[in-house]
């Protein structure tokens, strides 16, 4: 019988390890916002690989908030395991939307909008001043809306040099104004482990409403004393935000239970 069960155990026991493997989370999936596209986590994503995280960046259509959280569910669901699904700005929306899916871990948001149930992000910051470059924005005829060289250079991204906030704007991605007003269905902060990234200097959403959108989720809070695009101009912190998140989910994984038991 002893034997039975010794040969047993030495069957399961790949079994289980190959599970914990399956059940780390090593990928990071982030999610870029109005004005911007995939390779504004170009920096962030550099120092990742560097750590041997396995990253990828979403491209977001930026026509809808349905849209936005279509295309990252496609990402999400190509991944072999679980994520940490990382949203800057706008993309806080489409994280809190898309974050609902059973392989996403946990949600880190980065001067971003955090929508709770049927809300849209402009209301989510509703309750506090509009930020100075946010007061500057208009649509065009077609409803979609992008940032001149002076608001980006001004009010984006006013800790860069000149030459990376001119080449910012040449290849920004153009959202629809809709997008803002679009609600989301039940946001995924509520029932994830979450962290949010303050941007004290920020020029696009006001950081006391950052501040307050982090309180009302219970994040984790660090704050940078950036522009609004800290992923850019402080990368590493950014990065170690994310590095910390991981190590936080994954020791929370079960370690598999030994043989004797």
């Amino acid at each position: 019988m002893k034997i039975v069960f010794m040969l047993f155990s030495l069957i399961m026991m790949p079994l289980a390890l190959a599970q914990t493997a399956t059940d780390k989370i090593d990928t990071v999936v982030f999610v870029h916002g109005a004005f911007a596209d995939g390779s504004s986590w170009n920096k962030v994503i550099t120092s990742l690989q560097k750590s041997k995280i396995n990253v990828i960046s979403v491209q977001n259509p930026l026509t809808s908030l349905a849209d936005d959280a279509a295309a990252a569910k496609r990402v999400i669901e190509a991944q072999p395991g679980k994520v940490l699904l990382v949203g800057h700005s706008w993309g806080g929306a489409v994280i809190s939307e898309a974050g609902n899916n059973e392989k996403v871990a946990g949600l880190v948001y980065v001067a971003a909008f955090a929508p709770n149930d049927g809300q849209s992000a402009n209301e989510s910051v509703k309750a506090f001043p509009a930020a100075p470059g946010i007061q500057k924005l208009s649509p065009d005829t077609n409803g979609y809306i992008s940032l001149s060289k002076e608001i980006m250079a001004t009010d984006f991204a006013q800790d860069l040099k000149k030459d990376e906030t001119n080449l910012m704007t040449a290849t920004q991605g153009p959202i629809a104004g809709k997008c803002f007003d679009d609600k989301v269905t039940t946001a995924a902060w509520k029932t994830k482990p979450n962290w949010y990234i303050v941007t004290s200097k920020d020029r696009m959403i006001n950081p006391d409403a950052q501040k307050n959108l982090a309180k009302q989720m219970n994040a984790t809070v660090t704050t940078i004393g950036s522009s609004h695009v800290p992923m850019i101009s402080r990368p590493k912190e950014v990065a170690k935000v994310i590095t910390d998140a991981l190590k936080k989910l994954n020791s929370q994984v079960e370690q598999p239970k030994s043989a004797s038991n």
